[in-house]
């Protein structure tokens, strides 16, 4: 039933309400860059009277009321094609009123005008961005709750340069594009809208008209929250969040990670744990965090790193397809449950690291493609814009609003999330513009080489922004290749990385406990090698991942022998990890040593625990994870060539190697056999004289080893031998390790 009409109505005839026919058609035809330039309120005078001209767009609209703030209604007259003008006597712009549309339908409904607003957008912000240093740009762009004029909506803005025009579309409107278009800021390339009467929840998109007159629904770039896919709509967001982590960001500020315990779980949260009751969907943020945090207290980890969560519409990437750089997937609850994770690893004192995806998106046309019909964020050469790998395209990192858009994603995380570190994928395949490419598929840098200078600056500028307004974060490199200096400081040339992933341990590492113990006196090499190159850069051994996946096959079945020497070696294997330099990162499902590689689309297999072999195997990583954490010389000194030292590793005879780990007056000796042969009388040099007492055995009856006897305390021997005055002479284990420290003497 139409609303009646206040009594205080008043009829105008006569002032100059139309528009330029050129305007009216642009505005008709979904063109115009600027509609607050004719809808709104606007100064006018008829005859020798001033006031304002109010202008309002409804195409399906029969009448439209104007209802200003004094109650005063004036009816609106139409100007054609679904354009509805008034003249309002002695009032002038801004002023405060609301429309009511009387449509077609019969349908009646009333909203205030957004077209009556100012820019939410300040000069500064535009400039900013468009200079490539807006720091904050997730407080310029997006969906944003606010006040304006005692009226509460969401300012929305998006950078769009090159559309004719870009509305704002979601239920509020029946995603009708014609009734919400956003005006140009100028020549910044940024469009922007405040819509009243809309809430923390709402869905939207952007409709984008191209410079071909093509219509592109977008998702906002900047959406802070998505709805769950297969949805592609964004989803206003409001957080309401009171963080208990101030201690820990506090005194985060001065640790130096480097010289601290760093012991990673990288973690899939949507195959760590399943509810079978319920069609085994995936825990929610809020559900798995206080599981994931006493997981992680059991086996002595000191950092959560997650497979990117950043929304991405395929399951099946794992994250590393992302489409909604700024809103964490909505797969597992809301922006404020993800922030719940995080707060609560914290408050328990473990840092959360976040794999992050700068190299490449995917193609989805809801997303960043094309994004307003030209290649915006990406090359529009596909030698430099597709990545033949995956099948995605890369950042053009040679425009600085999407360089802006990177770092500041990188800092949004970091700041609002709390996150302490980012891994950033695929980082080699930035660095080289012929990465996966054949003769002729790519095109050299203005100096005719393969390294891509536009993305080497970009990496730089990264590092160096963290460094300078999130200190105590860190970020991690996945380099696979030998490009120098990539933990180096930026004042030196280097890429200004944290940590390296030490992609060719992993390998070489791999390959040798591959192999039968019979051979692997020959390949003593490959164990070692790493070392050659250790304090070029500050690494982290991954066993990541990428080594249970594509027929790859588990950890433990790539152990050679038996049950037993599976196990066995899988231990041996985890002790020199965690006992070398660098840091250390295992996967999840590494503590149940699976059969079966993993699966993404299904929980970890938690009934593993039980089996006899795999409940010794979790006892040992929980001890060596302990052992790890409370022993300095395991990782204070592992920037410093100091903190290692050989002691042998040349001894294919035995195919035994054994070094120390030292940090200033505190050291401790590794030793470990390759083989499954026992050593009874096994010599080694020592770093000191006296007593050494054994932290660890890994072929502990308990662990599941064979209790082969070993001595749990040894004194050195005045006999000189792999360099040092004194020796010990011990019984090693089969596929054993030791580790030995040095008894402290009473004061």
């Amino acid at each position: 039933m139409p609303a009646k009409k206040s009594r205080r109505s008043r009829k105008e005839a006569g002032p100059p309400l139309a528009i330029d026919p050129v305007e009216h058609g642009r505005l008709i035809r979904g063109e115009h860059h600027d509609p607050h330039s004719i809808l709104g309120a606007h100064p006018a005078t008829h005859g020798r009277r001033t006031g304002s001209v109010v202008r309002a767009f409804r195409p399906d609209g029969q009448r439209v009321e104007c209802m200003l703030a004094d109650g005063t209604a004036l009816e609106l007259r139409p100007l054609g094609r679904g354009l509805f003008g008034g003249f309002i006597r002695d009032v002038s712009p801004p002023l405060r009123y609301r429309l009511r549309f009387h449509l077609e339908s019969g349908d009646v409904y009333e909203r205030d005008d957004p077209y009556r607003f100012l820019p939410t957008l300040g000069d500064v912000d535009l400039h900013l961005f468009n200079e490539g240093t807006h720091r904050q740009l997730w407080r310029f762009l997006g969906a944003h709750p606010r006040r304006v004029d005692e009226v509460d909506g969401v300012a929305f803005a998006v950078w769009a340069p090159s559309a004719r025009r870009v509305s704002v579309v979601g239920d509020f409107c029946n995603w009708d594009g014609r009734l919400f278009p956003m005006r140009a800021m100028g020549s910044s390339g940024i469009y922007e809208l405040f819509v009243p009467d809309l809430e923390p929840g709402t869905l939207y998109k952007y409709e984008i008209k191209t410079g071909d007159g093509a219509i592109r629904l977008k998702t906002d770039p900047v959406a802070f929250a998505v709805e769950a896919p297969p949805g592609t709509a964004a989803r206003v967001a409001e957080s309401a969040y009171a963080w208990g982590d101030a201690t820990w960001v506090s005194q985060r500020r001065n640790r130096d990670v480097t010289r601290e315990p760093l012991a990673v779980y990288e973690v899939h949260l949507g195959s760590w744990a399943r509810v079978p009751e319920e069609g085994g969907r995936p825990l929610g943020y809020r559900e798995i965090a206080p599981r994931l945090v006493e997981h992680m207290r059991r086996f002595g980890f000191t950092h959560l790193e997650l497979l990117p969560i950043s929304e991405h519409p395929f399951t099946g990437s794992w994250g590393y397809q992302v489409s909604s750089y700024f809103a964490p997937t909505a797969r597992y609850g809301s922006p404020d449950d993800f922030r719940h994770l995080v707060d609560l690893c914290h408050q328990n004192g473990f840092g959360v690291i976040l794999d992050w995806v700068p190299a490449h998106f995917p193609r989805d046309d809801f997303a960043l493609r094309r994004f307003d019909g030209t290649a915006l964020y990406e090359h529009e050469d596909p030698r430099r814009g597709e990545h033949p790998d995956w099948g995605t395209l890369v950042f053009n990192y040679g425009r600085k609003e999407v360089t802006n858009f990177l770092i500041a994603n990188a800092l949004y995380w970091l700041e609002e999330f709390h996150i302490d570190g980012l891994r950033v994928d695929a980082v080699a395949s930035m660095l080289y513009l012929d990465y996966s490419r054949e003769e002729g598929e790519w095109e050299p840098n203005i100096y005719g080489g393969r390294e891509n200078l536009e993305a080497i600056e970009f990496l730089k500028t990264l590092n160096g922004t963290i460094a300078a307004e999130c200190p105590g974060c860190f970020t991690i490199a996945e380099e696979s290749t030998a490009w120098p200096g990539v933990t180096h400081p930026t004042s030196e040339g280097g890429l200004g990385f944290t940590f390296k992933w030490n992609m060719g341990w992993m390998h070489d590492t791999v390959e040798f406990f591959k192999k039968d113990p019979v051979y692997r006196r020959w390949h003593l090499d490959q164990l070692t090698f790493a070392m050659i190159y250790e304090h070029s850069e500050r690494f982290l051994m991954p066993l990541s991942h990428d080594e249970v996946v594509h027929g790859k096959g588990s950890l433990l079945n790539k152990m050679p022998g038996d049950e037993w020497q599976k196990f066995a070696n899988l231990r041996l294997l985890l002790t020199y990890q965690y006992t070398r330099p660098g840091k250390q990162l295992v996967f999840m499902g590494t503590e149940l040593a699976p059969d079966n590689e993993w699966n993404h689309d299904a929980s970890l297999d938690w009934h593993l625990a039980d089996d006899h072999f795999r409940a010794g195997f979790a006892r040992f990583l929980a001890d060596l994870g302990a052992l790890y954490r409370r022993s300095p010389a395991l990782w204070r000194g592992d920037p410093d060539p100091a903190g290692f030292a050989w002691i042998d590793c040349t001894d294919t005879e035995n195919c035994v190697v054994s070094y120390a780990r030292c940090a200033g007056d505190e050291h401790l000796v590794v030793i470990l056999n390759f083989t499954p042969v026992p050593r009874e009388d096994h010599r080694i040099g020592i770093p000191s004289e006296g007593r050494y007492s054994l932290l660890l055995v890994s072929d502990e009856l308990d662990y599941g080893g064979s209790g082969f006897a070993v001595h749990r305390e040894v004194t050195t021997e005045a006999a000189p031998f792999h360099g040092y005055p004194q020796s010990l002479r011990l019984r090693l284990p089969p596929l054993g390790a030791l580790i030995l420290a040095p008894r402290r003497k009473s004061a």
